[in-house]
Formats: structure tokens, sequence, C-alpha cells
């Protein structure tokens, strides 16, 4: 089974540019028999969109843009980042699985982050739930970007039998190190490690790269193996089309040996976490 990521720069507020850089790498994906096509967050539109919002918002249902994008992806599953409209004038930084002509799974960022740089809060609204859902290769989580660095929202796909998590995202880079790359990238990489080992899941993180408004994001996608092992990462600040083989078996392989899903027990997690909404102490 072929995973495939696409560290691409989108064109800021032009969708229909930024469409047809999706329909020729699904068109890639397809001659190199990729299974799944993973795009960055907000991969449609680019990232610090502000007072955009609104002119590149699609709603899924309507939106001939999501129409072909449905209709090629007939033969493998393309998840991608978008501004959506889940009512009039409500927008969402959200994130899509589509797969057979249909839409597997929408995702709305539920953690925006508004402070430095960041900006989101003052044009999306958050979204209000994380879930797993089924898709042709088992189960699978959708996060975007911020979303990861909570992580109780790895534990909640975790406990929903996610198979696969894949998150898509815009993060610049930030800090210089002795070696190579940004020191923000060892914080992505740490959570990849840290959730794929304890979630006994494939995670795979999809970053873009390229400037906008003077900010510079910092690429480094990965994969991670259900072992906590780093299977592929692509270079920092370069355009990359990463396609990495992976192994379903090896879900059931690394289950068996790690007893974390068997033992796992999320109403204790309720139940503590009522109590503590509740202000409820023993």
């Amino acid at each position: 089974m072929k995973v495939a990521l696409v560290q691409m720069r989108p064109v800021l507020g032009d969708i229909d540019k930024n469409l047809k850089i999706h329909l020729d790498y699904i068109r890639q994906a397809r001659q190199k028999k990729v299974d799944i096509l993973i795009f960055p967050e907000l991969s449609l539109t680019g990232y610090l969109l502000r007072d955009l919002v609104p002119e590149v918002a699609l709603q899924p249902d309507r939106s001939p843009i999501f129409q072909q994008l449905l209709e090629a992806s007939q033969d493998l599953i393309v998840i991608f980042g978008f501004v959506e409209e889940k009512e009039p004038g409500v927008f969402y930084n959200s994130a899509a699985c589509l797969g057979q002509g249909q839409i597997f799974h929408l995702h709305r960022k539920v953690y925006l982050p508004t402070y430095g740089m960041f900006e989101e809060g003052k044009f999306f609204a958050a979204g209000r739930l994380i879930s797993s859902f089924n898709f042709p290769f088992g189960r699978a989580g959708l996060l975007i970007c911020y979303d990861f660095l909570h992580y109780g929202t790895s534990y909640v796909l975790f406990s929903g039998g996610a198979d696969y998590i894949f998150v898509i995202s815009a993060a610049p880079g930030r800090g210089l190190q002795e070696e190579a790359g940004f020191a923000s990238q060892r914080m992505w990489e740490l959570m990849g490690e840290t959730v794929s080992y304890f979630s006994s899941a494939y995670v795979c993180y999809c970053n873009r790269v390229g400037f906008e408004d003077g900010k510079g994001f910092a690429g480094g996608s990965f994969i991670y193996h259900p072992a906590g092992q780093l299977l592929a990462r692509a270079p920092d600040l370069k355009e990359h089309f990463l396609i990495q083989e992976i192994n379903p078996e090896e879900l059931r392989r690394i289950r068996q040996k790690r007893f974390y899903r068997r033992d796992n027990r999320p109403e204790i997690i309720w139940r503590s976490l009522g109590k503590i909404i509740n202000h409820d102490e023993d």
C-alpha cells in the first residue's frame, strides 16, 4: 500500500490554480499507483487569507470544485485542506477525505491558534468534534496542525479505533539549531513518534512550504510506523512529493505485542474529565 505526501506551496487566494495543482498531483499519484494522497492544511487556498476567507469558502455538497475532486478521487483516497462555509457566513478551517467518488469525512479544526503570527480565531469558527471514521483501508482520523499538539485529540482517535492518523499542517519554521533543520520541527516529530507508538497507528503528517506575507513554512513532512519508527521524511523548505510503502499487516503485528488498545478504558477518562469540568472534587 502506498501513501504519498504532497509538500507543496499553495497560491494564496487562488483556488483555481490550486485546484489545477491538486488535479496534477492526483494524476501523478494514479500513475504511481498511490492509494492515499495527502495535501497540507488549506491546500486549496493558502494560509494567510484574512479577509479573503469568504471569497474562497466552499460548501462541499454544492461546490463545482468539490465535484471535480470527487470525480478525480474515484480510485484513490485524497485528503486536502480548504475553507468550509458550513452555514451562511460561518467559516471553518477544514479537512476533507474523499475516495470512490464520495466524502468519507470532514474535520473542522478545533484548536485555532490566535497569537503571534497566527490569527485564525479572528476569521474561523472552531470545530466541536473529533472522531474516527471508516474508509477503505480501515479506520482513520483527521487532525489539522495545532490540533495535533493537543495530545488529547490523538487519544480520542485512538479510542475510536483509528489505524491511521492523518495530520495536515501549515507550520512555520522557527528556531535555528546546530544540526540541519528547525528547532520547531522536533516538536512535530516528537508528537508523531509518541502518538504512533502509543496508539499503534500509522501517523502521516503533511506540512506545506513557501512564503506568505514574509512568513516561511517549514516542510519536513513525515510518516511514522505504528512501532514509533520514522519511515520517511521530506526535506525542509522545498516542495517534495514523498511516496512511501506501508504494510497494514504491521498494525496487527504491533498490537499483538503492545496492549495499549486492549487495555484502553475511555470510560475512566470520561468520568474523570467530567469531574474536572464540573469542578466536582472527592
